[in-house]
């Protein structure tokens, strides 16, 4: 960091000198604009260039091949990084297939304010419609949260009720629903690193938007969770007792009720809530151990899948808690 002084120039202007070393590197000379970007966390960045952010306006990828899951990774790579348009261009003497193409339709439809715009025989661009102005990432954490534990808790009576896999792969929907938020989520952070203008947009601060892409990706990873939960549902064999059910359905509500609460307390900056949070994971996580060790000395038909539904409790009780960390850091961190 280094420190000038203002100076000032007549009436109402104010100038201040710039590193030397930086103005050579940047190729600058005297009597050569420079751009000026003030941003609402108080900070006011110069710049070369004419355009902050500029470099994620557009992107052209010269895929390798064609195939349709090198499409699908090009796109979504560029997605999450936070390209505008991008355009993906089919290997020379190659052309995108039917069903390529219908392949990245059908992937822009899982995307957050994608539209394809142009579509040929070997070019396909597509751009995003969707200004961060737009967006409340606040609201779409709020969303990812009642999902994720809504699934968690399907999952959980469909493992009581014995669902078959056909009722258990509906979840598999709701867990893409969860995937489109966290993927939008993803993409505005990042675009935050390279764009000063997206946190302004946005209207979060920066520290706030990193908090909320933490979330949200343990968020995610309770959805998961609830996918394998009630994948397992028909696995688990009809004769083992119903008390054993009882006790699997409160443990599990009391796992949501963590990432609940550990959730509420990073969008209210609340450290009781973080410690409340901790304490109860602390508690159902010695609850799904003692349970688990009981399966495993009884040994009852169908211990190995609910072992394993007990283990993915224990991983989406450790989602919650480290959302919990993450209100617990809020909250001793300084005012920005």
């Amino acid at each position: 960091m280094e420190t000038r002084k203002l100076q000032k120039i007549g009436g109402s202007t104010y100038s201040v000198s710039l590193p030397k070393e930086w103005a050579t590197e940047h190729h600058l000379e005297a009597g050569m604009p420079i751009h000026l970007y003030p941003h609402t966390d108080g900070s006011l960045v110069v710049r070369s260039a004419a355009q902050d952010g500029g470099p994620l306006s557009a992107v052209t990828v010269d895929l390798p091949t064609a195939d349709t899951n090198a499409v699908e990774r090009a796109l979504r790579a560029a997605y999450a990084v936070g390209y505008d348009t991008i355009t993906l261009l089919a290997p020379e003497t190659t052309e995108f297939t039917a069903d390529e193409r219908r392949a990245v339709r059908r992937l822009v439809q899982t995307m957050v304010g994608l539209s394809v715009t142009e579509e040929t025989t070997d070019r396909l661009v597509v751009e995003n419609l969707l200004d961060a102005s737009e967006v409340s990432i606040r609201q779409s954490v709020i969303q990812l949260q009642f999902t994720a534990c809504s699934m968690h808790r399907t999952a959980i009576e469909r493992v009581a009720n014995r669902a078959t896999e056909r009722e258990s792969d509906r979840l598999a929907g709701r867990d893409d629903e969860v995937d489109r938020l966290f993927e939008m989520i993803t993409r505005h952070f990042n675009r935050s690193l390279a764009d000063f203008a997206e946190i302004d947009d946005l209207d979060v601060r920066r520290s706030e938007l990193f908090d909320y892409y933490l979330v949200a990706r343990q968020l995610e990873r309770i959805a998961d969770h609830a996918v394998r939960i009630g994948a397992l549902a028909s696995r688990i064999d009809p004769t083992v007792d119903d008390d054993v059910f009882a006790e699997v359905g409160a443990l599990a509500g009391a796992t949501c009720e963590v990432a609940e609460t550990a959730t509420t307390a990073v969008l209210e900056t609340s450290a009781e809530r973080a410690h409340e949070a901790l304490d109860r994971r602390d508690a159902v996580g010695d609850d799904l151990r003692a349970l688990d060790r009981a399966l495993f000395e009884r040994s009852p038909p169908g211990a190995y899948a609910l072992s394993r539904v007990l283990a993915s409790l224990t991983r989406t009780a450790d989602c919650g808690a480290n959302v919990a960390r993450v209100a617990l850091r809020a909250s001793v961190r300084p005012d920005e």
